[in-house]
């Protein structure tokens, strides 16, 4: 099977996990990291998910899994160690056209997760069709080692300018290339800001907000 990839905006959108342990909570945690709304639907939680229902970070379902608290979903995620309860999600979810995963088993999911880096806005996600996990980590960690927060910074500058850059037309990649070779990056890098404004303001003639 090939995934398509794709990124998907679920700001302020329902998504429920079903499961309270740690998978589960590692679901959650990426969930609320782009915005959703979260449903738990679990009998016990974590630690940590105790503490996300007391700060009202979820909704908590205490209760066993059923179909109507899917209702209403964009997405799904089963993250239980019972193959029932998993089949019973992935069924219910597809049955009502909800995308759905269904945690190391992906005949029963609509979508896989990747393996993920990020660098502010900048997001690597890596994906080896779930037939090797070890090998997407592996990738992950030489990403992680060859991206650091730099790029982050650069990504965020390169938003500042992305208006001019596309208004004028060619420009954009000639500034980038000439910024990049200028230093930019490691300027970036030492935290070096008058350095950063200085390259930008001689290759593009504009000022930009450096955190």
């Amino acid at each position: 099977m090939k995934y398509y990839p794709v990124f998907l905006n679920i700001l302020g959108k329902k998504c429920v996990v079903v499961g309270g342990g740690e998978v589960a909570a590692r679901k959650v945690r990426r969930l609320l990291d782009c915005g959703a709304q979260v449903v738990v639907v679990s009998p016990e939680l974590t630690t940590e998910l105790i503490i996300l229902k007391a700060e009202r970070a979820i909704e908590h379902i205490a209760a066993e899994y059923n179909f109507q608290y899917i209702a209403g979903a964009v997405l799904i995620i089963g993250a239980t160690d019972e193959e029932k309860t998993n089949a019973a999600i992935s069924s219910d979810a597809r049955s009502l056209g909800i995308p759905v995963n269904i945690v190391d088993d992906p005949q029963k999911c609509d979508f896989i997760l990747p393996s993920i880096v990020e660098r502010g806005e900048l997001t690597f996600a890596i994906s080896t069709g779930g037939n090797s996990p070890a090998l997407a980590r592996r990738l992950r960690e030489e990403l992680e080692a060859a991206y650091g927060e730099e790029y982050a910074g650069l990504l965020k500058i390169l938003g500042q300018l992305r208006g001019k850059m596309e208004k004028n037309t060619g420009i954009g990649t000639v500034w980038f290339e000439n910024l990049l070779s200028a230093g930019l990056l490691d300027a970036i890098r030492k935290n070096d800001v008058n350095g950063v404004k200085k390259i930008i303001r001689d290759v593009t003639g504009e000022e930009v907000h450096i955190d």
